[in-house]
């Protein structure tokens, strides 16, 4: 049997778009990063800057989109990268077609994150050009090479941290002491190097450990501070008790120093941990000239001691055990576990152990243990810490105190001197 064909007449007519004989331009942006703050790496990021600038915007058949530059960030990783972040998000919105870059250590020095990135933009139909080097992403070879020279560009990283790590733990077993002075109330750096007293910022801190020996408390303090609207350490009017703690108990300010209180776990994550006998101590004593007498500096530290044990029972197994600090009286915060009347559910919370028993109830609210582990990767993301996920461990290695305040607001103080507030 014979196919029978039928032609179905069309009952529209058939408009074509005119075709576009214009090339459309390229959307072309650039990346420029330096690792630090020094003059000549400055020099470099702003000459970074203007020369994708005007490359970019002399080429006829490009579209100058932005130049993004980040300053002063490492690359061994892009968590806190912003502008590279930023650049990558526009880029997967459609809004860049070709990246230009300076050399794939610019990019990244992280094999693993040099790759990916390259792979999800390619995917999305971007390209990148790495111009020292000489690389096109859309280059089939390009890949390959990419490989070797990024791994290259991550051992280049590796040798520098490590030259760092050597020529500080030389620095140190030298006695050569460093203070972060723009943070620390007393000293600022003499001509030779070392820790030189401010007497006017000395007369604040003999002041504090004058106060604490007659009586007063550690949160009486920080309001007399507030109140007289000294500045802190980090040039704050609002004193918190831990910025009152960190200074009764700085060794530093007795002429002596205990370096290497912490270390980096890895040169790519630059995970910083609490020093627990992974790395030496190195104590270097008569470092500077001391603004508190020894004996003094001992005779608060057996006081500290002494009223930790009278601010009642802690659980020592517990990782927050004698972190939480009651911003209202200064005592600590205890675990409790509450039930929900309607379903019986039960939950642990913490809150201030003397919250009812003193003169006036303490204002300071009580905190879920959920709580405080999401405000600790908090803090820590905003310190450009890596946060794989919540470790008590991490918790009790890097954390010193936090203490709540009636507003909300928590202040973390780090075991190496960072602090960082968060907000109800």
């Amino acid at each position: 049997m014979m196919p029978e064909i039928e032609i179905i007449a069309a009952t529209k007519t058939l408009q074509q778009e005119p075709i576009s004989t214009a090339p459309k331009k390229l959307r072309v942006a650039a990346y420029a990063r330096v690792s630090t703050e020094q003059d000549e790496q400055q020099n470099s990021y702003e000459a970074q800057i203007d020369f994708y600038t005007r490359y970019i915007k002399k080429n006829p058949d490009w579209q100058f989109v932005d130049v993004f530059a980040d300053r002063g960030i490492t690359g061994t990783n892009t968590k806190n990268r912003d502008e590279f972040n930023r650049m990558i998000d526009i880029a997967m919105d459609g809004g860049i077609d070709l990246i230009l870059t300076k050399s794939i250590s610019r990019f990244a020095r992280n094999t693993v994150d040099t790759l990916q990135t390259v792979r999800e933009l390619k995917a999305a139909g971007i390209e990148v050009w790495f111009e020292k080097e000489n690389l096109h992403t859309f280059d089939p070879k390009c890949e390959m090479m990419l490989t070797i020279m990024s791994s290259l560009a991550q051992e280049e990283s590796r040798s520098i941290s490590e030259n760092v790590r050597w020529g500080q733990q030389q620095s140190m077993r030298k006695g050569k002491v460093h203070l972060a002075y723009n943070r620390f109330l007393g000293y600022k750096k003499g001509e030779d190097g070392r820790p030189e007293i401010v007497e006017e910022e000395a007369v604040i801190i003999r002041s504090i450990y004058d106060w604490y020996i007659s009586g007063e408390s550690i949160n009486d303090i920080a309001a007399k501070l507030t109140s007289r609207g000294i500045p802190t350490p980090a040039g704050k009017t609002k004193w918190s008790v831990s910025t009152v703690r960190s200074i009764l108990s700085n060794e530093k300010y007795k002429g002596e120093a205990l370096l290497q209180k912490t270390y980096t776990v890895d040169y790519l994550t630059k995970e910083v941990r609490k020093n627990t006998g992974e790395v030496p101590f190195i104590r270097v004593r008569n470092s500077h000239e001391p603004i508190i007498d020894p004996e003094v500096f001992d005779r608060v530290q057996e006081l500290l001691n002494i009223r930790c044990k009278a601010r009642g029972k802690v659980y020592s197994d517990h990782p927050f055990a004698g972190k939480i600090i009651c911003g209202d009286c200064g005592q600590y915060y205890g675990h409790k576990v509450w039930r929900v009347r309607k379903t019986g559910e039960k939950y642990s919370v913490w809150y201030c152990n003397h919250k009812y028993d003193g003169d006036s109830i303490c204002q300071t609210p009580p905190l879920k243990e959920d709580e405080i582990r999401s405000a600790f990767i908090e803090a820590l993301e905003m310190l450009g810490e890596h946060v794989p996920a919540y470790s008590d461990e991490h918790f009790c290695e890097l954390v010193q105190t936090l203490t709540v305040y009636r507003d909300g607001y928590l202040n973390f103080l780090f075991t190496d001197g960072r602090e960082v507030r968060i907000e109800p």
